[in-house]
């Protein structure tokens, strides 16, 4: 008597951001043999960030695990490497320090900041794209504070107090607004000696409005309640060149300013550009409607790197589009195993929030708009829902409850790595780029 094995064909997903994330999860417990490959071990919500560089949570609690998300999955698997090259011809995947076959390959790397090749934006510019970024940030604004309290400098002190944030998108409004309740709340509570009018936080928008793809009425209620809480907001103000303290705009209108944040746009992760395959705008893989590579069609792509040939197909690089894409991806994944027809990918617009701060917040969800109170709430409730982990959900939940009944940011802590955060400024470490394998 003799048995016949048929073994597992091996799916290797590239990159646990939204995309790679549900795309494994919708492997999982099935007959297909994946494995995750990520260079950090962890999922980040990036949605979050900003609240982690503005004190409102700490970086553990927008952070879950991916062993820990797959620990009870027997046939998904982990490891925690840097993707190099693939050889799509013999279908290898080259890592940091091993190879891996696979029979198809999902890659979701994600993206990184593009700064449009602006003059020092890559030197002197703050990003915010993962964790290690976020905390950078807080500690950087947390310590400008304790800077100023003992500057006697009026000049130093005006540079140390304006808040620079290049990208009026909804990452540059939320920042903006969750900046503005830090400094008036807490930082005003913690430095009763100093005089916080001082304080300044500028929004440059190269456009004409905020939130360009939101209504007009919700980019005018953005507007204002930014305006309101104090925040100085420049539209039509593209920037030329950023040097050392300083922000210079085309208009020839200069901002002297001792923090830079740039917000204003993403491109697909660099190492993309190595894999010889085509590339579109924004250094993003070009794929077919069914998410393939027209060469190579065990090929997926899915998330922010990953771009369809039709422009007419244009798919924002927002978390819930790369949901969907990876869980499609998945589902198409399979259909080539089965060699059955491929379905085109088709996204399910639900919708688009920003918050603005608290009780105030935009949301056009399928038609209907929203402002204030109401579009607060169902931006809170969507956060939670697609947080990863109950603990993280407890956590955050609680955090806000906090924050909203005692306006009390709990996470003001400086974690540096020398004293010149505190004592010296000598310009941001440009030798940390934005990780490939970001979570968009």
């Amino acid at each position: 008597m003799s048995s016949v094995t048929t073994e597992k064909k091996k799916i290797v997903i590239l990159g646990c951001g939204f995309a790679g994330l549900f795309a494994a999860r919708s492997f999982a417990n099935s007959d297909y043999d994946v494995t995750i490959v990520d260079k950090e071990n962890y999922h980040v919500f990036q949605p979050l960030l900003y609240q982690v560089a503005t004190s409102e949570l700490d970086p553990a609690q927008i952070a879950y695990p991916i062993r820990s998300t797959f620990r009870h999955v027997e046939n998904v698997d982990f490891l925690m490497a840097e993707v190099t090259q693939i050889d799509f011809k013999n279908k290898y995947v080259f890592l940091d320090e091993r190879i891996l076959y696979y029979d198809a390959i999902l890659i979701a790397l994600g993206s990184v900041t593009n700064d449009f090749h602006t003059p020092g934006a890559d030197t002197y510019c703050f990003r915010l794209k993962n964790l290690e970024q976020a905390m950078e940030l807080r500690n950087h604004i947390l310590s400008c504070f304790e800077r100023v309290e003992h500057e006697p400098d009026p000049v130093k002190r005006k540079q140390l107090l304006t808040f620079t944030i290049i990208g009026g998108g909804p990452t540059g409004v939320e920042l903006s607004g969750a900046l503005s309740e830090l400094i008036n709340g807490p930082i005003r509570k913690d430095f009763p000696r100093l005089d916080l009018k001082e304080a300044n936080i500028v929004l440059l928008q190269a456009m004409d409005c905020l939130l360009p793809p939101f209504p007009k009425r919700l980019q005018e209620y953005t507007q204002k309640r930014l305006q309101k809480k104090g925040v100085d907001v420049r539209l039509n103000a593209m920037v030329s060149e950023i040097s050392e303290h300083c922000v210079s705009i085309k208009d020839g209108s200069m901002i002297n300013s001792g923090t830079v944040i740039w917000t204003a746009g993403v491109k697909g992760a660099p190492i993309a550009s190595q894999f010889g395959v085509e590339m579109g705008r924004g250094g993003r893989v070009l794929v077919n409607e069914y998410l393939q590579l027209e060469e190579y069609p065990e090929v997926f792509v899915a998330g922010d790197i990953g771009l369809e040939r039709d422009p007419e197909r244009g798919v924002p690089m927002v978390a819930t589009a790369a949901i969907q894409q990876g869980e499609h991806a998945a589902k198409n994944i399979r259909h080539f195993f089965e060699g059955s027809h491929l379905e085109p990918f088709a996204y399910n617009n639900k919708g688009s929030l920003a918050v603005i701060g608290r009780n105030a917040a935009v949301a056009d969800v399928k038609g209907s708009q929203f402002t204030g109170f109401l579009a607060w709430i169902l931006w809170l409730t969507i956060h939670l829902a697609y947080l990863i982990g109950f603990r993280n959900r407890l956590m955050v939940l609680i955090n806000w409850g906090i924050d909203y009944l005692l306006k009390e940011k709990g996470v003001r802590v400086i974690l540096p790595k020398d004293m010149k955060h505190i004592f010296g400024w000598d310009g941001v470490d440009s030798s940390k780029p934005d990780r490939d394998t970001s979570n968009e």
